[in-house]
């Protein structure tokens, strides 16, 4: 049974995550915007087109294979081409992704640049001091130490107890 809740836990986690949520929210926003440029397509691009021939786009065809026709029961002989379903299909992409790219992707990606030109630059970091580099400068710090003491506050030497820190090559 532990199990089982240390599954259903980790399901809870992944859709509790930001992008998932908003995600589903993106595809549940998209689908009925999808309605509306549907319904546009339909009722406003499609009888324009129709004014040029027939009422609907979607009953553009062609017969691949004859004889073609519907009888009173809606039964179809033949074979046809649907192309005006297609082309239908294809102005409501159009519609759908010329609205999604003007009303959606330029607006934020101005906005993600007048974020980045406001925002400080940021200068890199210096890299952290190596250890050679580290050790060499306690060495150093010590044979000046050591040498301000040897010599003393009165340059005489006298009285000093500290050994000898060779430099580099005097060993």
């Amino acid at each position: 049974m532990s199990k089982q809740t240390g599954v259903l836990a980790g399901f809870k986690e992944f859709l509790m995550r930001g992008n998932v949520v908003e995600l589903a929210v993106a595809v549940v926003i998209g689908a009925a915007f999808t309605k509306i440029v549907d319904s546009v397509v339909k009722g406003v691009i499609n009888p324009v087109i129709g004014a040029f021939g027939s009422k609907d786009l979607d009953n553009y065809r062609s017969c691949l294979k004859g004889p073609c026709s519907i009888d009173s029961k809606g039964v179809v002989t033949g074979v046809y081409i649907q192309w005006g379903s297609v082309l239908s299909a294809t102005l409501t992409f159009l519609l759908t992704a010329a609205v999604v790219y003007f009303l959606m992707i330029v607006p934020m990606n101005h906005f993600n640049d007048l974020r980045r030109r406001r925002e400080p630059r940021q200068e890199p970091t210096p890299a952290p001091p190596t250890e050679t580099e580290l050790l060499i400068e306690i060495r150093d710090l010590l044979a000046s130490r050591h040498n301000t003491a040897v010599a003393g506050p009165s340059g005489s030497g006298v009285g000093v107890d500290r050994p000898v820190i060779p430099g580099p090559g005097k060993h």
